[in-house]
């Protein structure tokens, strides 16, 4: 792992250390949102936009994206724009973001969550549920395959989806049946390069049963045409409509252009 990627797993040990400690996992298991029914990510994928809009106010090697964004304003504009899915990041130290943006969200929408964070832990998958989300993000540089599947079969059971993301095609060793979305990271996650090319080199290997997603540096439609045409089914996109005055705006438009390719 990177050095950034380090620090990040390290603070997250730190952090669900204390997250343990106030909330025990029976606790979040009596969460109202724990016991509400799931969004099929995967299925929402399939039959709306494959657009991913994400929800988030800085990250390491961007700090000043939208610091001032809330989350309640901005994730019922992406569904009102056609997105299948919102992205919102979780972690405060390396992404500005929080629990509450997810959950004061989840009322608001009628679409699937993606909760984007550092899950390194069971207890993260629990709490995932409790905060609303119909997704978790299980990322392969960080996990070992054991750890993969156990998390991933742990949210199976609880009713979540899985989306693993991953950078290279070794990475996909650890990949786990249960598991039914796969996302390539074009965003070298060691020296945060981004190349629309790794989507493209890594397709052929991708298991063929599950929802291929692309991830980072997608800027434009035309990509996300092309990606299409390949063979990916979803595109997730967050600095692109973030950066904006109106990412609710941005989004509509860009999902307006895709639109009017006809793929």
């Amino acid at each position: 792992m990177s050095n950034i990627l380090n620090n990040i797993v390290n603070r997250k040990r730190e952090e669900v250390a204390l997250r343990k400690k106030r909330l025990s996992e029976s606790q979040l298991m009596n969460t109202p949102y724990f016991k509400k029914p799931r969004y099929s990510f995967s299925r929402f994928l399939e039959e709306k936009s494959g657009i991913i809009a994400e929800f988030k106010r800085k990250s390491p090697s961007k700090p000043l994206i939208n610091l001032t964004a809330v989350s309640t304003e901005i994730v019922p504009q992406y569904e009102n724009a056609g997105a299948s899915a919102a992205s919102i990041l979780t972690d405060f130290d390396f992404f500005g973001g929080s629990d509450d943006d997810l959950t004061k969200a989840r009322p608001l929408v009628n679409i699937p969550i993606l909760r984007k964070d550092f899950m390194i832990e069971p207890y993260q998958i629990v709490e995932s549920k409790a905060l609303g989300a119909d997704v978790i993000l299980l990322i392969a540089e960080i996990l070992s395959k054991s750890e993969v599947e156990i998390l991933a079969k742990l949210a199976t059971e609880l009713g979540m989806e899985v989306l693993l993301e991953v950078h290279t095609a070794d990475q996909l060793i650890k990949y786990h049946e249960s598991i039914r979305n796969v996302g390539v990271n074009n965003r070298n996650l060691k020296t945060f390069v981004t190349d629309i090319g790794f989507s493209l080199d890594i397709l052929p290997e991708l298991p063929s049963d599950v929802m291929k997603i692309s991830e980072s540096g997608i800027d434009n439609p035309e990509t996300v045409v092309a990606l299409k045409k390949a063979g990916y089914d979803g595109f997730l996109i967050g600095e692109k409509f973030m950066k904006t005055s109106d990412p609710g705006a941005a989004c509509l438009e860009f999902i307006n252009t895709i639109n009017q390719a006809n793929i």
